[in-house]
């Protein structure tokens, strides 16, 4: 598949224009309802189909199922993304109307690592193929360990991230609205958002060192893996809203992520000299073993109410007064130039 350089300026300019249509529209902090995430899952899911379908429209069905089964594996395994960052903003009691503008630019940084990722996976497997062999020993390796870990979860007081950045980066106790850097003092000093949005960064990466080489087990189109993995992305916040307080009833799902990597992992090795098993069994394979998961897991807990995610009572961390609101120093002067006292 030839991609002219006009088509990545295109969907990249795209992407650039979305997201900001997504930040204009909620530039204000306001807590997202369950409807107004349905429609933003549905205008990303529906841009990431038509991207899809245009594939399929002119480059030919197989390469428009190359671009489905790695957009399905990417927003599968992004799930299990939507199930940290709740338990990051419990950790955290995030108020609710803060959450968008933590995952806005979390997805922001999420595109531009996956993007150095892809390209550093396409410069290996083009000048050594044989690291697919490594590739597929790594996927089932970590499908298998997802089996066996399916009911641990991240602790984000564990977090050696999160450990790091307390020692070397001077904190509030207090969230100061959608600020991530608030002067007081004279000393610019990093709020909680900050440090959530960090966690938020780092666990994204950890969960692309699994998707990327899952990604190219379907297809080796560096175009097709970077856009599946974008439209997949993009769609991310919206089903956070839409599904965070229903995590818990997702019960089989793990097990069902960890079967995807597993038979993406066996699918690779197998290609490299063996055989290749076409893309449309690929692709029903995935679709199955997600639509059987997730039924099973609806099954098994039907009856349970959603469960908020976040209890401030809990939280090491609260919200700033009026009064300290109003004593924040601004960070940048009018001219430009920081406003430092020190």
């Amino acid at each position: 598949m030839s991609v002219p350089f006009w088509a990545w300026v295109a969907v990249l300019g795209f992407i650039v224009a979305m997201l900001a249509v997504d930040l204009f529209a909620h530039r204000r902090a306001h807590v997202i309802g369950v409807r107004e995430a349905a429609v933003w899952s549905g205008i990303w899911v529906a841009f990431g189909v038509g991207f899809g379908v245009l594939i399929w429209a002119t480059a030919g069905a197989e390469f428009g199922q190359q671009y489905f089964a790695g957009y399905l594996i990417e927003k599968s395994l992004a799930v299990d993304n939507v199930f940290v960052w709740a338990i990051i903003f419990t950790y955290f009691a995030v108020p609710r109307e803060l959450q968008h503008r933590v995952l806005f630019f979390g997805v922001l940084g999420a595109l531009v690592f996956r993007g150095i990722f892809i390209a550093g996976g396409s410069a290996l497997i083009a000048s050594f193929s044989a690291v697919l062999y490594l590739f597929a020993a790594f996927l089932i390796f970590t499908g298998y360990r997802m089996v066996r870990q399916r009911n641990e979860h991240l602790d984000p007081e564990q977090s050696r991230a999160l450990r790091l950045f307390r020692r070397y980066v001077p904190m509030t106790d207090a969230f100061y609205g959608q600020k991530f850097v608030v002067r007081i003092g004279g000393v610019a000093l990093a709020t909680p958002l900050l440090a959530v949005l960090v966690l938020v960064e780092v666990t994204d990466i950890v969960f692309a060192v699994d998707s990327i080489p899952a990604i190219f087990a379907v297809t080796d189109i560096p175009f097709l893996v970077f856009t599946a993995n974008a439209f997949a992305i993009l769609g991310l916040r919206a089903m956070y809203f839409l599904l965070a307080d229903l995590m818990h009833r997702f019960v089989y799902l793990k097990v069902g992520l960890a079967l995807v990597l597993i038979w993406v992992g066996i699918k690779m090795a197998l290609k490299v000299d063996v055989f290749y098993i076409p893309t449309a069994v690929s692709l029903g394979v995935i679709s199955s073993i997600l639509a059987i998961s997730v039924v099973l897991s609806l099954r098994a807990t039907r009856g349970q109410a959603a469960h908020p995610q976040v209890d401030h009572s809990a939280s090491p961390f609260r919200t700033a007064t009026e009064t300290e609101l109003a004593a924040a120093e601004p960070l940048w002067s009018r001219r430009g130039r920081r406003t430092d006292r020190s």
